[in-house]
């Protein structure tokens, strides 16, 4: 492949400056009827846990929170974490709030994330139906802290968000697209100029005749009608 220069490159795009622009036009365009036509719509809805009290299960009496209990607390979070997409959880959210979903599919829908160097954990729940993703949400906490009371004999999880519905979809911006499929664009537009290029074997200076038969331009004839503007540009 000939080297092409930066000069060379800028006159490349330049000359097919209009090309460019209508398929990254194209491409966006395409990008956001995709969006738009083919992309289903998914609500998210999150809900927060804190690993804070210590109480006793059976007593309900508050206790000191100590060191240890931090501790106890942050080790605790991973756990939790795992806990809270267990199947047990997930069949009694499904059949609590008496919904048609498989459990293996639910779970693909929960994302549980505990927040860096906190005592704090986030569950995220999406679904097509905002409400629906709120409630399982909120399911998904209560039924979880009642776990940890059985399983722990201990009550150190408490709700501190609950989940709101959302009103907008959490998949889809159209912004970020109309960037992505821009990109996409300008790539193929840069790869379509280059090629262009590179199959064009037209003569379109005296730098064009030398390079091509490696012989010296001894002169050139002007064209009239080339003459004749700029004659009438002088007047």
């Amino acid at each position: 492949m000939e080297e092409i220069d930066l000069k060379e490159m800028f006159n490349i795009f330049w000359s097919k400056k209009i090309q460019i622009i209508l398929i990254i036009l194209l491409f966006i365009i395409g990008g956001i009827v995709y969006t738009s036509q083919f992309t289903t719509p998914m609500y998210s809805s999150s809900t927060t846990l804190v690993l804070a009290s210590s109480e006793d299960a059976e007593t309900k009496v508050n206790t000191t929170i100590t060191a240890t209990d931090i501790t106890i607390n942050s080790k605790l979070v991973s756990t939790y974490s795992e806990l809270v997409k267990s199947k047990n959880i997930v069949r009694e959210v499904i059949s609590n709030l008496g919904i048609q979903i498989d459990e293996d599919t639910l779970r693909k829908h929960v994302k549980v994330s505990a927040v860096k160097n906190t005592e704090l954990i986030e569950i995220i729940v999406e679904d097509e139906n905002p409400v629906v993703a709120t409630k399982i949400a909120n399911e998904i906490a209560k039924v979880f802290t009642e776990k940890v009371k059985e399983i722990y004999n201990i009550n150190n999880v408490q709700i501190v968000d609950e989940a709101e519905i959302a009103d907008r979809p959490s998949n889809i911006n159209y912004t970020k697209s109309s960037i992505f499929f821009a990109g996409i664009g300008l790539m193929v537009a840069a790869i379509y100029a280059i090629m262009a290029n590179l199959f064009d074997t037209t003569i379109k200076s005296v730098e064009d005749l030398e390079k091509n038969f490696d012989v010296p331009v001894l002169a050139s004839i002007p064209m009239i009608e080339k003459i004749e503007n700029e004659r009438k540009h002088r007047r």
